[in-house]
């Protein structure tokens, strides 16, 4: 799950790590009254949106208008900007051409800024550690530095979260330049983004840029932030931080019914129960030369009721022109989700053709419900044969 700048920030906050002063601008605000504390009279206001590249997107329909994160010296200019920005459709490199809309606008004091740097907190799951990636180009986009100049990119793993290598960190401090009270910061700053990162079950911590001020002090300039959804059980304080409106609304649509699902651009529509089951389908579509339109995994649980929703979400979507239904028999039987598919065929009126293998607990019973049922739906052999036939299905 991911969450906006300012809430990241307020996190932040909550652990006592250096950020711009900034709130969240509504309307009714009294621009001067909440401004007044900035000597410099220098504000940044900020689209919030869940992408990268605001600052270097534009406003559809208003190419020429500048981005979404922008640096103002006048309290008019900024209230402009803010009414102008909410409502408007963002497009950046990462929200595709039709953008998001934004829906929430932060307004934060200007920092002044001497040097700046990458960091930032994932999980490699190559070795099971979390991994520290700093750099001393900050403010860029971290893969353009990895080609143009690898030597800038350093990389740390914590063995123990739970005793942090002072002398370690002060050593990648050394390779970042900083001085010595830098140095301290940084090591601080570090071991309690770790800590954030382990209490909240985080996924990743971005902070782009870290910069130096004119005070020669590390501030957190900016910061992005997601969770691991399955660990969101346990931090409700989190999940609070959800924003609906940031979501795919048949992504959504899917995870309140307990599936995931992700759009891809293909033409046949996967429905599975489970995730590994989800890839192996996936790229046996690939193998027959079609691509698949989605990802839907019905979960280790999937009903009939779920197998329905699972249509209606497949179905939505106009690209898809044949559906493959994958089930792998365990817990839930075979027969059971035939029965779903016929039912939600009949309700829905579903005219695409329907391709459906059935594996393991009472499959015979499900292939035979499925030829007895007149519909246009047919019971695979094997999966190279359900597969085969959708492609064929879609042409």
């Amino acid at each position: 799950m991911n969450i906006h700048e300012f809430q990241a920030k307020q996190l932040l906050l909550s652990i006592n790590l250096p950020v711009p002063k900034g709130f969240i601008y509504n309307k009714n605000h009294n621009i001067e009254s909440l401004l007044i504390s900035n000597k410099e009279k220098k504000w940044v206001v900020k689209s919030q949106i869940h992408a990268g590249g605001r600052g270097a997107g534009h406003f559809l329909g208003f190419e020429k208008s500048g981005g979404g994160v922008r640096l103002l010296d006048n309290l008019e200019d900024v209230k402009k900007t803010a009414d102008f920005m909410l409502g408007k459709k963002l497009i950046t490199k990462q929200t595709g051409p039709l953008g998001k809309e934004v829906n929430l606008v932060y307004i934060e004091e200007s920092t002044s800024i001497k040097k700046e740097y990458y960091i930032s907190l994932i999980i490699d799951r190559r070795v099971s550690k979390i991994m520290l990636i700093a750099s001393q180009s900050g403010g860029m986009e971290i893969e353009e530095v990895a080609l143009r100049e690898p030597n800038k990119i350093f990389n740390f793993y914590f063995d123990n979260l739970d005793e942090i290598k002072k002398n370690e960190l002060e050593k990648l401090s050394q390779n970042l330049f900083f001085t010595g009270n830098q140095t301290v910061q940084f090591s601080n700053i570090i071991e309690k983004l770790l800590k954030l990162f382990k209490d909240f079950d985080a996924s990743s911590i971005e902070i782009n840029p870290l910069v130096i001020d004119n005070n020669n002090n590390l501030i957190l300039l900016d910061a992005k932030m997601s969770f691991d959804d399955n660990a969101l059980y346990r931090n409700p304080d989190i999940l609070k931080l959800k924003d609906d409106s940031e979501e795919d609304p048949l992504e959504l649509q899917a995870s309140k019914k307990q599936m995931n699902y992700i759009k891809l651009d293909g033409s046949i529509g996967c429905m599975v129960n489970g995730a590994g089951l989800a890839m192996a389908t996936m790229d046996i579509i690939k193998f027959f030369g079609s691509e698949p339109a989605n990802f839907l995994d019905l979960g280790g649980t999937a009903n009939k009721e779920r197998a329905k929703e699972g249509f209606k979400i497949i179905q939505s979507d106009p690209k898809v022109r044949s559906i493959l239904v994958n089930i792998f028999g365990g817990i839930i039987h075979c027969d059971m989700i035939a029965e779903g598919i016929i039912d939600a065929t009949k309700e829905l009126n579903l005219k695409l053709p329907i391709i459906v293998r059935f594996q393991g607990t009472k499959a015979k019973e499900g292939k035979d419900m499925i030829n007895n049922s007149n519909l246009n739906i047919i019971a695979a052999e094997s999966l190279n044969d359900a597969a085969k036939k959708s492609v064929e299905a879609s042409l």
